[in-house]
């Protein structure tokens, strides 16, 4: 059997959103580096903080 179920990948908790999400290829090199779990997410990092303060 080639490959792995998706609920065996590793996962992680998106600041911004609070969503997990799950390991992709494409970040196969970099998972460690990985924070956001979107693009959109990490333009609106420094949003949300802003809007929980207020």
């Amino acid at each position: 059997m080639r490959g792995r179920k998706k609920r065996d990948l590793p996962t992680k908790v998106c600041p911004v959103c609070g969503r997990p999400f799950a390991w992709r290829k494409r970040w196969a090199r970099q998972w460690d580096q990985v924070v956001y779990c979107s693009e959109r997410c990490r333009r609106r990092r420094g949003e949300v903080g802003a809007a929980r303060k207020t």
